[in-house]
């Protein structure tokens, strides 16, 4: 079975423009004479590879640990696209995952208006992009409300260069962040009998 980590090492990731980057303190280390390494960190709930919670753009969504782990859990379908993707492109990403609940889109992709509208309406429980968000970086709020408005999670910043479009299972469970509106995961793929 083939393993595909999709996530992003969190010291070094990509940072949505005006966040604070992941900080790293060593509290201990035995190269200074401590009986043990001891490590402690402060990010951004939304660095390197991370969900989005409904809370994130709605003051009434669900925050991080009102969410079921199945929505980041399960069938997942892995779509090349470059450039924007259009109300057509949704539609046809959607024929090609023939039902599947979980949408990743691999390559340089922004999710329209239009677009994030197909997906909401689809039944869909979560979509995911290599972007560390998924609509324009100038302007991601309504895609983000229409999508979180209906219920879709999104899983922003992974990395799917190396995996061929097609059919897999997918496990991207968030930190367990009561209140929060996201949190980092460790992602990733497994290929499945039906992958391409």
């Amino acid at each position: 079975m083939k393993i595909y980590d999709i996530s992003q090492e969190i010291f070094s990731c990509n940072v949505y423009p005006g966040d604070p980057k992941p900080e790293k303190q060593i509290l201990c280390a035995t190269e200074k004479g401590d009986l043990y390494n001891l490590t402690a960190f402060s990010m951004c709930a939304h660095n390197g590879t991370h969900i989005d919670a409904p809370y994130h753009f709605l003051g009434e969504g669900k925050t991080v640990e009102q969410m079921g782990l199945n929505t980041f859990v399960g069938d997942c379908y892995v779509a090349q696209h470059h450039g924007e993707v259009t109300a057509a492109d949704a539609a046809a990403i959607l024929q090609k995952a023939d039902g599947v609940p979980r949408i990743l889109i691999a390559g340089p992709a922004t999710v329209t208006v239009e677009a994030a509208e197909v997906f909401a309406s689809s039944g869909i429980c979560l979509l995911g992009n290599e972007s560390q968000t998924v609509g324009p970086e100038n302007a991601p709020m309504q895609v983000h409300k229409i999508l979180l408005g209906k219920g879709v999670a999104l899983l922003e910043g992974v990395r799917l260069t190396d995996v061929p479009q097609g059919h897999y299972f997918l496990s991207a469970a968030p930190l367990c962040l009561e209140g929060a509106d996201g949190a980092p995961c460790r992602a990733y793929l497994l290929e499945t009998e039906n992958a391409n």
